[in-house]
């Protein structure tokens, strides 16, 4: 998604990644991200995550974090991702 940066791996990367996408949009605290997701229907995490000095070196105030597991759908991550778009829309228009 435009405007996304994702924190780790990549998914190509030796030994993989985890099922979870912790990320950041500039202008955009992870706390509204996640408001407005929730009020879509789509749940994920947002703060520090216990990782305060990592987000001081990463120069962000906090991240947003989505977990996927193996009872996750396709479908249900295409939810996602359309309302992530839908949210970064709505706080571009503003």
């Amino acid at each position: 998604v435009e405007g996304v940066r994702i924190f780790g791996p990549k998914p190509d990367a030796p030994g993989g990644r985890a099922a979870l996408c912790a990320f950041h949009v500039e202008g955009v605290h992870a706390n509204d991200i996640s408001m407005i997701l929730d009020q879509s229907g789509v749940a994920i995490r947002s703060g520090h995550h216990c990782t305060q000095p990592l987000h001081t070196y990463l120069k962000v105030n906090a991240s947003a974090r989505a977990s996927m597991y193996i009872y996750n759908t396709k479908e249900e991550v295409d939810t996602f991702v359309a309302a992530l778009k839908d949210t970064l829309a709505f706080f571009t228009d503003l």
